[in-house]
């Protein structure tokens, strides 16, 4: 097994796969480094969540010959509509007066990562798996990864370490990068429901009191539902009966698709917003999860990560075309600098919006409620809100 590399990812998920097939015709040595194998990958039941894609993102994947192939899976939001729940505000948003196709696209975790990884594997791109990294050491020239693959050590060494490995970092953990966390008392309740009546392919996010309720459309009557209540009531909600569940669901929405019915398991995911203290360290960067966690009141958190992926895709090309050192520290720091205004835009955002949103503080609710009313009737400003609905609120990096 060749054991020098120019780039080595750690992380066989979206991310670290993208950022490999980005690069897969560049002549770079890539190998990527994954915890478990394919079969345990395709059974996670992290799998069965819906991803928003925003139109922004699915032009990246068409770019890397991704979306051509798994945009049969998707389906299209042609509508967005927002509400605030016991109030008079809401605002909607339309594709055809956007005068797009679509504001961005529904699609399952697993169908988007199982094509992903078929792609990688029909590469040269070369998968060390199931294997774990235990230990780090940049030097000046190249980084040393220390991999345990059952009761084997393997060493690689690579001019590059990307760390890809999602939210629990292993790679952020061995470069000591800390991290700045946001509780938000809240847990998210994934499921998917079954209406009486059609969703007409529009997505539904409800602000209640105690946080968002997301109705995401995945067929003529079918949703996924990402719904966010405080710690306590999303415990009793999951420790108590379907029926309960889908009777409060049903008070938290409302008919506007009629009755409710369960069709996926209940699962719950405790919410906070953690950001890494930073993205470089030695000859590493760490990338997608492994610097961002956020609230999924905006679908924004796999969006901010292609980007991140892009980004340093097109840094890493221009770098080799250049003969230059594609882990060489001041082209770290410049692509790290390159990523914050996205970063800071995109998480204030989100936690903005969580912030405003979820409570019930009468003064506050007047003044969101006249804001959603009047956004409502204003088209240049409905415009930017669908712009950045869609990812497109400033250019992405392929623009």
């Amino acid at each position: 097994m060749q054991q020098n590399y120019d780039l080595v990812i750690v992380g066989g998920g979206l991310a670290g796969n993208c950022l490999a097939l980005s690069l897969k015709d560049t002549g770079l040595r890539i190998a990527i480094v994954e915890a478990n194998t394919p079969e345990q990958l395709q059974a996670s039941s992290a799998g069965d969540r819906a991803l928003a894609l925003a139109a922004g993102t699915v032009m990246v994947l068409n770019t890397l010959g991704i979306w051509q192939g798994i945009s049969h899976a998707a389906t299209p939001i042609q509508h967005i509509h927002i509400s605030d729940r016991g109030h008079f505000g809401k605002t909607r948003l339309s594709a055809q007066k956007e005068h797009v196709d679509a504001l961005g696209y529904v699609i399952s975790a697993r169908d988007l990562e199982a094509y992903v990884a078929n792609l990688v594997a029909e590469s040269s791109i070369e998968l060390i798996s199931p294997a774990r990294v235990v230990g780090l050491m940049s030097g000046d020239n190249e980084v040393c990864i220390s991999l345990k693959q059952g009761n084997d050590s393997l060493t690689l060494s690579a001019r590059l370490l990307v760390g890809a490995d999602g939210g629990l970092s292993s790679v952020r953990q061995l470069l000591d990068i800390a991290q700045q966390t946001t509780e938000y008392g809240q847990t998210a309740l994934v499921t998917t429901v079954k209406s009486t009546l059609p969703n007409k392919n529009t997505a539904f996010e409800r602000f209640t009191a105690s946080g968002p309720l997301a109705l995401l459309p995945i067929a003529k009557n079918e949703c996924a539902v990402v719904w966010t209540r405080t710690n306590e009531d999303a415990n009793a909600l999951m420790l108590g009966s379907e029926a309960d569940f889908l009777a409060e669901l049903q008070h938290c929405f409302g008919f506007k698709l009629g009755q409710f019915s369960l069709t996926a398991p209940r699962r719950a995911f405790p919410l906070s917003l953690i950001r890494a203290e930073k993205m470089v360290a030695g000859r590493a960067v760490i990338i997608g999860n492994a610097v961002h966690q956020l609230h999924p009141v905006a679908g924004q958190g796999f969006n901010l990560g292609l980007r991140d992926v892009v980004q340093l895709a097109e840094m890493l090309v221009n770098q080799h075309e250049q003969n230059q050192d594609i882990g060489a520290a001041d082209f770290l720091k410049d692509y790290a600098l390159s990523r914050k205004k996205d970063h800071d835009r995109t998480i204030g955002f989100t936690d903005t919006v969580v912030k405003i949103f979820s409570n019930e503080w009468l003064a506050l609710a007047v003044v969101r409620n006249i804001g959603l009313a009047l956004l409502d009737h204003i088209p240049a400003a409905k415009t930017l809100l669908t712009r950045h609905a869609m990812g497109l609120a400033g250019l992405t990096p392929s623009e």
